[in-house]
C-alpha cells in the first residue's frame, strides 16, 4: 500500500492520501481522543500522543500535530498507523454520527436561502477546500441579520490563512450569489 502525503496551508497539518476511499461522500472530525472512540483509525492516531486533531474526508485524512511535535519524527508513525488500519480491514467508523451540515429545519423564504447557501458550499466551496485537506460546513443562518455561520474542519481549523479564505473567498461568493447574506462568521 502506498500512501501519499501533501503539505497543507496549515503547517501543523499534513494531508494523507491512502489511494482508496476514507469516507466516500462524508466527512468527520475528531478534536480529541474521547471523540475518537467511534473510530479505530482516529483512536490509533491519537494514541501516538502527539496528534491533536484528525479529519476524514472522502479520499483523504488530515492529521494535526501538537505544537511540540515535528513532522520529520511524527510522519512515519502516522503512516504506519494508517497502513495498519487499512490492511486490518477494520471499519473507519463504528457509528455514523456527525457527518455533515447542521440539520436545523428552516421554513419559508429562509429555507430557500439556506438551501442556496448549502448548495454553493457543497458544489463550489467544499471541493476546493478539500484540495487543501479541509472542509467547511454550514452551522446556521440568522435571517434577521443575514449572517451565515460556518464551521471550518480538517486543515482549515486553526489555519493561519483560514480567516482570509473565509472572508475574501467564501463570504464574497455567498454574498454575490445569495443577496440575503451580509456576512460570514466562523464557529468553533
Amino acid at each position: 500500500m502506498f500512501i501519499q502525503t501533501e503539505n497543507t496551508p496549515n503547517p501543523a497539518v499534513l494531508k494523507f492520501l491512502p489511494g482508496r476511499d476514507v469516507l466516500g461522500d462524508g466527512a468527520r472530525e475528531f478534536r480529541d481522543a474521547d471523540e475518537a472512540a467511534s473510530s479505530p483509525l482516529a483512536k490509533a492516531l491519537f494514541d501516538l500522543g502527539e496528534v491533536t486533531r484528525v479529519f476524514f474526508g472522502g479520499d483523504f485524512l488530515t492529521v494535526t500535530k501538537s505544537d511540540e511535535a515535528d513532522w520529520p519524527h511524527l510522519k512515519a508513525p502516522v503512516l504506519a498507523a494508517i497502513m495498519d488500519h487499512f490492511t486490518s480491514g477494520a471499519p473507519i467508523l463504528t457509528d455514523d454520527d456527525g457527518a455533515g451540515h447542521d440539520a436545523t429545519v428552516y421554513e419559508g423564504e429562509t429555507a430557500q436561502v439556506v438551501a442556496e447557501i448549502k448548495d454553493l458550499l457543497d458544489n463550489r466551496i467544499r471541493p476546493a477546500v478539500a484540495q487543501d485537506g479541509g472542509d467547511i460546513v454550514f452551522s446556521r443562518f440568522e435571517a434577521e441579520t443575514g449572517v451565515v455561520y460556518l464551521h471550518m474542519r480538517g486543515a482549515c481549523s486553526g489555519c493561519p490563512s483560514s480567516s482570509a479564505t473565509l472572508k475574501a473567498g467564501v463570504e464574497n461568493m455567498l454574498k454575490h450569489y445569495v443577496p440575503e447574506v451580509t456576512r460570514v462568521e466562523q464557529t468553533l
